[in-house]
């Protein structure tokens, strides 16, 4: 793991850096000016609900969290930090997700432990052990520094057991917090203890009265019996409000971020944790994803991006890129952010190297690679994202990876996967991309108007320059013919969109010079060329 954001250099701007990291790190600082009492470590917290499979949304606050957690430690010298990734998986599964096979296997199990479940895949011991199998992995391939804990565990081993009794203890003030914000029918049947039923295993949704508060018990009606119940060891889980509160008690969480549809949850469970006797942790009240449509992405809907998807089309590092920026805004995630998160991710790290403090440290780069534990990579791309899918584009579906690397090689001296692995990778990127979206509505027009001689005029001047010729003199010529009133372009908007419409298909491309170079002027005359025919 790197130091990097322990460099003796970055410890002033750290201190006033106005990165959103470091602004909620300093909140961890005013919380605790002196260091957590007994020199314990700051514990910062992230939920997930397996409930469905984790999405890119479960990992964004792994990510977002871990950056807040390095930024504390720049802040403070490399102060003691934990990071505990909490799976509720012993919620009982209220509906069956859209997205998992064995949708009716799982219908028989409503109601029961996540961990009670079976595998609807049919390779771990429960649906809860899957999904937080996958959890993990992803976590891992990332290299997050995390602690997993898993609720079942902590319940039925009895690490809860002393906080369940606090909350029976204090089940009259959590009532008093609860009742209020609820409407008089859910009310009528609400209780902060959800006890597991020792008849059908089902977790219940029944009033609860305490019977003994220091013995965990309770009772309750069980399918038309009023039975007394032991909380403890597993015997009953809390509901989602007073849960939150307890283990962020429990545990003694100092930090933990939630989205937007968690704030009043995040308002109540601070409250019930202020009446356990603990405190509600500091944390960001971010920001929802949302898909395509503009709607909440859902584990259970399955309708937002996973992580395999992103990773099939751009690079791990552009997706913290975009899960880094402005986190208090919603953001649409879906296939068509990829290519620029890619390449506004390699624009900012091209520009880290030659940064001072202040702005490494507001550089999104700086986030991303200290959070996975690693230095900044020092080396450039010869060419962008953008580019490189325009080529493979034009190449066609059926070109090959040696004969994209061909191509770059006339453009780069040396290029090769050897010498840039991370182009190799995102050339990979480029072709999954072209082969699923971007070849199937591939569209040239006819050029039309002045269109025409415009062409022939760029025909004719890239006849004459050398098969070298710099990427600056193509993009000269290129200006010069948008410009020139002769062919009748409003802008030069129009001419570059006539260009990209005519040659590439699209109705956006890269900077034509670029491309020109890229792809070889003799192969760019055979595209004006079959335009023109």
């Amino acid at each position: 793991m790197t130091d990097l954001h322990l460099h003796p250099s970055l410890r002033t701007p750290a201190q006033t850096s106005k990165a959103w990291p470091f602004e909620e790190a300093r909140k961890l600082v005013k919380r605790y000016p002196d260091g957590k009492p007994g020199g314990e470590p700051m514990l910062f917290e992230t939920g997930y609900g397996p409930s469905g499979l984790p999405h890119i949304g479960t990992f964004n606050e792994v990510l977002r969290t871990t950056m807040v957690r390095r930024a504390y430690e720049a802040i403070t010298g490399g102060a003691a930090t934990r990071l505990v990734a909490f799976s509720d998986d012993m919620d009982g599964l209220r509906k069956v997700p859209d997205n998992v096979p064995n949708g009716a296997m799982l219908r028989d199990h409503l109601g029961k432990p996540l961990t009670d479940i079976p595998d609807p895949f049919g390779k771990f011991d429960s649906f809860a052990h899957h999904n937080n199998a996958m959890l993990r992995e992803f976590l891992d391939r990332f290299g997050f520094e995390y602690e997993f804990v898993s609720s079942t565990e902590r319940y039925k081993s009895g690490a809860f057991d002393e906080a369940l009794k606090n909350v029976l203890r204090h089940n009259q003030d959590i009532l008093d917090i609860m009742l209020p914000t609820l409407r008089a029918e859910r009310a009528a049947t609400y209780s902060p203890i959800l006890p597991v039923s020792p008849k059908s295993g089902i977790v219940l949704q029944v009033p609860v009265a305490v019977v003994d508060a220091d013995k965990g018990l309770v009772s309750f009606d069980d399918e038309g019996e009023t039975i007394t119940h032991s909380i403890l060891s597993g015997g009953a889980k809390l509901q989602w409000k007073v849960d939150w509160a307890m283990r962020w008690v429990a545990l003694g969480v100092d930090y933990e971020m939630y989205g937007k549809d968690l704030t009043d949850s995040g308002v109540q469970s601070g409250k019930i944790a202020k009446a356990l006797g603990g405190r509600k942790p500091e944390g960001l009240i971010y920001e929802m994803f949302l898909d395509e449509k503009g709607e909440k992405i859902s584990k259970s809907k399955g309708n937002g991006l996973s992580l395999e998807q992103w990773l099939d089309y751009g690079s791990e590092e552009s997706l913290a890129f975009f899960a880094y920026r402005e986190p208090k805004a919603a953001k649409q995630l879906h296939i068509g952010v990829i290519p620029k998160a890619v390449d506004e991710y390699l624009q900012m790290r091209g520009n880290y190297p030659a940064q001072d403090g202040d702005k490494k440290l507001g550089n999104p780069v700086h986030h991303v690679h200290v959070a996975r534990g690693e230095d900044v990579p020092g080396t450039a791309l010869p060419v962008t994202y953008g580019l490189l899918l325009n080529l493979v584009g034009v190449m066609g579906a059926d070109a090959s990876k040696d004969q994209i690397w061909r191509y770059l090689g006339q453009y780069v001296a040396g290029a090769n996967a050897q010498t840039y692995p991370e182009l190799d990778r995102l050339i990979d990127n480029a072709m999954a991309y072209n082969r699923d979206f971007v070849a199937p509505t591939l569209q040239r027009r006819k050029p039309q108007g002045g269109e025409v001689a415009a062409l022939k005029a760029l025909d004719g001047q890239l006849a004459a320059l050398p098969a070298d010729a710099p990427a600056d003199d193509i993009q000269n010529i290129v200006y010069a013919i948008g410009k020139d009133e002769t062919y009748g372009f409003a802008t030069l908007r129009d001419w570059f969109k006539a260009l990209y419409e005519t040659l590439l298909g699209s109705s956006a491309g890269p900077r034509m010079g670029s491309f020109i170079a890229l792809f070889g002027i003799a192969n760019t005359r055979r595209l004006i060329a079959e335009a023109l025919a």
